[in-house]
């Protein structure tokens, strides 16, 4: 097959290429050309501007499929839709989670409802609060373009290696430091990913068979909770580290921000996001959805994280860590 990618170099791309060049397949990337140069040297490449249209290089070009990593903005799913809707057979948009209206229940299925989509043509806001109603309105204008042409993967959080956000490698890395760690109670909280590469095979499979149509992609609905996820990381790593849990309500008057100083932790205050770690993927899973055992994630994240010696974007630093436990353990009796 020919598959063009639409953003390949970072992170999901990077591994959609890896697995579609393993199948035998020919594939082309289209990026902006400002990061990674020549990770794939034998691919093809173009280069374009999706947000302000600057597109030329897909014309007079046809592929069996697409897959679009990176529209968040609203145009930039409308200039490509307009590019591509008769040079394409098959269209995948990597949507999100966020795209859903009510997280305060788990399970949220394929059929919920979502966000006033938001298809602002100068909209520019790519994270914060409209994140998820411009990823609903990527997906609006894209079901107009594509129709039954169109798969939507709304997958949890991504992790493996080449992750550029570090939420989950902050956790591998911290548990094979060792010592006294921080983590943020209750142990049992729901938790919910999807290794990069686990999401990068299906999709290609579902170019290989034209599959349309909407899905959760994550692992199983409440089969993980944050301490097994740490004990895997600890096990893993052969950390020697002590897991102080401590209470909610200290973290979060102590101002610790959720998800990203603590990635993966939602607090259980927090009702409105109690489904947002436990939506239901049991669709993807009878599409042909496979997830890898969480240990070869998190030796194959260590590994990578080991081989590139860079700061941390996420995560507690070492001397707010040791502070906050310092605290904690003098008055911890008031939460207890």
């Amino acid at each position: 097959m020919r598959i063009l990618i639409l953003g390949g170099t970072t992170f999901l791309g990077r591994h959609l290429v890896d697995a579609a060049v393993a199948r035998g397949h020919e594939v082309t990337i289209l990026t902006r050309g400002r990061r990674n140069p020549e990770p794939f040297p034998a691919v093809e490449r173009l280069v374009g501007d999706r947000l302000t249209d600057d597109l030329a290089a897909l014309s007079n070009r046809t592929w069996d499929s697409a897959i679009d990593t990176s529209a968040i903005v609203p145009r930039a799913a409308r200039y490509t839709a307009a590019r591509l809707q008769n040079a394409v057979g098959h269209y995948v948009y990597l949507s999100s989670i966020s795209v859903y209206e009510d997280f305060g229940l788990p399970g949220i299925t394929e059929n919920d409802p979502l966000r006033s989509p938001l298809l602002d043509d100068q909209a520019s806001i790519e994270t914060g609060d409209d994140y998820g109603a411009l990823k609903a309105g990527c997906e609006q204008l894209l079901g107009e373009s594509f129709g039954d042409r169109l798969l939507i993967a709304r997958p949890s959080l991504i992790v493996g290696p080449y992750d550029p956000t570090d939420r989950f490698t902050y956790w591998v890395r911290r548990l094979a430091q060792g010592g006294d760690l921080l983590a943020p109670s209750p142990p049992e909280q729901w938790v919910q990913l999807i290794d990069a590469r686990d999401l990068a095979a299906w999709l290609i499979k579902t170019c290989e068979t034209q599959r349309s149509g909407v899905y959760n992609v994550g692992t199983a609905e409440k089969s993980l909770t944050l301490d097994k996820v740490l004990d895997e990381c600890a096990r893993v790593t052969r950390s020697d580290a002590l897991i102080d849990w401590v209470h909610e309500d200290f973290l979060l008057e102590a101002g610790v921000a959720p998800w990203t100083e603590l990635p993966l932790w939602i607090p259980s205050k927090e009702a409105p996001m109690r489904g947002f770690t436990s939506m239901d993927t049991r669709r993807a899973a009878a599409a042909g959805l496979k997830c890898r055992p969480l240990a070869g994630t998190v030796r194959d994240l260590w590994s990578w994280d080991r081989s590139r010696q860079a700061d941390l974007k996420a995560g507690l630093s070492p001397e707010r860590e040791q502070q906050l436990l310092a605290q904690w353990r003098v008055n911890q009796a008031r939460w207890l």
